[in-house]
């Protein structure tokens, strides 16, 4: 037991804090294992937790985390969060109140096999953001874009008409059984690596096309900016304005929704942390191959896992209250060309 807290403490210590916050907060949570990853004599779990309300008809936001292994600040700030949420149970009734009407689902470690090796893929060489069967319309950047070339080089997809990976099958299963039954769900998934700036992007990831509820996008984004002007300036985009993937997990989940649940709305985010900024301030980080995904500095990672928890409890009431905001049919077709014009046309 000593050894497996020694290596845990080592490799993994996101895990043992996981852990930790459950036990604080057990009788507010419901939590499953979806999965274990073996490493070595250790079983790795992928853990989903749960908490307010259990009405299938309550909306839904779900946050996840640690897809690359090498970007565990997107695990560490979902950690943040969620201890501030069972810490605030114990004294504050609003936020119960407010849990009644929503229920928010975490997945904070998708691939801890690859935050223990430290490496992007998860530990079958697989990058599980390009795993999914969904091929780019058009080219997309060499390597970058998703290869079967070969899994010691990044971004590898996996061998042509294989199973997708476990971890990938984990977060569907995840998705479809915790936010597809609900009539309005929402999903931030939390990435570093990209840029100088913090970004929002929605899908598609695989196409410069406007998804069916760009509308929708276009008016968060409109609320967003009008609730927070002097807040932190993210850049909410659809992420095909910077390139474009094949095997997107979260196009490929958007897609089969609008296939099984047309009437329902499933809009799902990825937030990625502008980590060339924190290069850009201590470029000694480039010494440490972590350091271009992480913010090293103590000052500085305690800014990032703070700085990011206004945009959870903006999705967490944009969520509650979808009815207040969601556009009726006919705005959405002024919306949707203002978003077209906005986002697909000054940008070419």
């Amino acid at each position: 037991m000593e050894d497996k807290l020694y290596l845990l403490q080592r490799h993994l210590p996101e895990l043992l804090e996981l852990n930790a916050l459950i036990r604080h907060g057990e009788r507010h949570l419901r939590v499953t294992t979806v999965h274990h990853v073996p490493i070595g004599e250790l079983s790795l779990p992928i853990q989903v937790i749960e908490l307010g309300s259990r009405s299938p008809n309550a909306p839904v936001v779900g946050f996840f985390g640690g897809v690359h292994g090498v970007e565990r600040i997107g695990s560490q700030v979902l950690l943040s969060w969620l201890h501030s949420l069972i810490h605030r149970l114990q004294w504050d009734d609003q936020l119960h109140r407010r849990l009644e009407k929503v229920r928010l689902v975490f997945m904070p470690m998708i691939n801890p096999g690859g935050i223990w090796r430290r490496t992007r893929s998860n530990p079958n060489g697989v990058d599980l953001m390009r795993n999914a069967p969904v091929d780019a319309m058009g080219r997309v950047p060499f390597l970058v874009g998703g290869h079967r070339i070969s899994r010691h080089l990044p971004w590898y997809r996996g061998k042509a008409g294989a199973p997708m990976e476990l971890e990938a099958q984990a977060v569907i299963r995840t998705v479809r059984e915790k936010l597809f039954s609900s009539p309005f769900s929402m999903s931030l998934d939390c990435h570093s690596g990209f840029g100088r700036r913090d970004r929002v992007w929605c899908c598609y990831a695989r196409s410069h096309r406007p998804i069916p509820h760009i509308a929708e996008v276009y008016k968060l984004k409109q609320v967003f900016e009008q609730t927070y002007p002097n807040h932190h300036p993210y850049l909410i985009e659809p992420q095909s304005i910077n390139y474009t993937t094949h095997g997107d997990l979260w196009d490929y989940l958007y897609d089969d929704a609008q296939e099984q649940q047309p009437d329902r709305t499933f809009l799902p985010f990825t937030l990625e942390m502008g980590s060339w900024l924190w290069v850009r301030k201590n470029p000694r980080q480039m010494l440490d191959f972590f350091g271009y995904f992480n913010p090293m500095i103590s000052h500085r990672h305690h800014r990032v896992l703070r700085q990011h928890l206004p945009l959870f409890e903006f999705l967490t009431a944009m969520a509650s209250n979808a009815g207040n905001w969601l556009p009726s049919a006919s705005e959405r077709n002024l919306l949707t060309q203002k978003a077209i014009q906005h986002w697909f046309l000054e940008n070419h």
